[in-house]
């Protein structure tokens, strides 16, 4: 065993970063992968079970990730005062499945959800859950240990996602299939040379599985891969944003209902969180400070690890990025939500391995889901009310065609 000091210092300080990440995420963290069916009778949070009313504060639900920061910084920033919302009651929960069982027992007006989990959600849960906006765009990768160079040396070993209906999950296959490795869904025991054993854990659990040798490697959103990154545990071998160019990891969620009922009010929530998305594109590293354990502790994290993460560029990064031309963003912000994006999605994760009933993959239509699941109007007018498309870099045509080379 390696016990020299820098060895050592590089594995103390993961432990302390670690402790403190644990301890804001609960022991708990993620568990699991969510596509569970909910308890039949939640536990009630005060104020639950209505949509929203008036004299009660808007109610946020989110996990202490960067995939929150739109929201969060809605609300540090006043944006929702500002559009008579009042301040939110921000509620932080420790895993995906407890997120989405407050939010279908009406405890949380507004979440932030993994795309592929919307899709879950509407269509193998049959919830009435309706995506308004994109919450960010890229902002995860692929880590490993730092003698791994190339996919090929993957195989044979073992590889962690954070939910199976996750973009990581997909992208991830998409990979290991170019590199002609096959992934093998949980168990235990050894694995075949040409096969890859993808296990879910919590994504607090990543940096120390990866440094302990459990896992040869990670697929999950920021600030995980930048945390390995600054203890000395893993390196990047890709990011998700140089195989799907600029695709959405996580999307704003909100009640059918509330959206028929209450336009006005869910205009009001869009529109603070497209603010607050372009204020995150223009003051990155106050973004990190503010969010992080030193400013107004959101995030668990210290502001060095966000600082990485929300890097204006990818410099240092050159040798592993496969598209330059894409010039993409460790993390970006642009809250439009191309249909040709959710079309491209229901079609990849038919050919995504995931454990479970997916029976409903079979007979959903990319183009009707598109059409069903997102409601684009509120994010459209909020977006031509504070400049237009190209206030996020974006063609005024509305429309995009998807980039996919892993």
């Amino acid at each position: 065993m390696d016990r020299s000091p820098i060895r050592l210092w590089r594995r103390r300080e993961l432990l302390k970063t670690m402790g403190g990440v644990l301890l804001g995420w609960g022991i708990g963290g993620l568990s699991g992968c969510f596509p569970r069916t909910p308890p039949s009778s939640p536990v009630q949070a005060p104020g639950s079970g209505t949509g929203p009313r008036e004299g009660r504060p808007l109610r946020i639900g989110y996990l202490p990730i960067t995939d929150a920061s739109a929201l969060l910084v809605a609300e540090a920033l006043g944006f929702y005062r500002d559009e008579g919302l009042g301040s939110a009651d921000l509620r932080l929960f420790r895993s995906w499945a407890q997120l989405m069982e407050a939010f279908q027992a009406r405890q949380v007006d507004v979440i932030h959800l993994l795309m592929p989990a919307a899709i879950w959600l509407r269509y193998s849960r049959h919830f009435p859950a309706r995506v308004v906006a994109w919450n960010h765009v890229n902002g995860s990768a692929l880590t490993v240990r730092p003698e791994i160079q190339q996919l090929k040396d993957l195989g044979g070993q073992t590889v962690a996602v954070p939910f199976w209906y996750s973009i990581h999950n997909v992208i991830l296959q998409m990979l290991l299939r170019k590199a002609g490795l096959r992934p093998v869904l949980g168990g235990e025991g050894k694995v075949g040379a040409e096969e890859v054993r993808l296990i879910v854990l919590p994504p607090p659990e990543m940096p120390p599985a990866l440094a302990s040798g459990r896992i040869a490697g990670f697929i999950v959103a920021e600030p995980f891969n930048a945390l390995a990154e600054v203890q000395g545990s893993g390196r990047i071998l890709r990011f998700t944003g140089d195989v799907w160019k600029e695709h959405a990891c996580c999307v704003v969620v909100m009640h059918e209902e509330d959206l028929e009922r209450t336009p006005a009010w869910a205009q009001g929530v869009v529109r603070a969180i497209v603010r607050a998305q372009i204020w995150l594109r223009h003051n990155r590293q106050e973004a990190a400070r503010l969010l992080s354990r030193t400013g107004r502790a959101y995030l668990p994290h210290p502001p060095e690890v966000l600082e990485r993460v929300f890097a204006a560029h990818l410099h240092g990064y050159e040798g592993i990025l496969q598209h330059p031309e894409w010039s993409p963003m460790r993390i970006d912000f642009q809250p439009y939500p191309y249909p040709t994006y959710t079309e491209a999605i229901v079609s990849a994760l038919k050919e995504t391995e995931v454990e479970g009933e997916k029976e409903f993959l079979r007979a959903l239509d990319p183009a009707d889901a598109a059409r069903d699941l997102v409601l684009e109007g509120l994010v459209r007018q909020a977006i031509e009310e504070l400049g237009g498309p190209g206030i996020f870099g974006q063609p005024a045509t509305w429309s995009r065609q998807e980039h996919i080379e892993p």
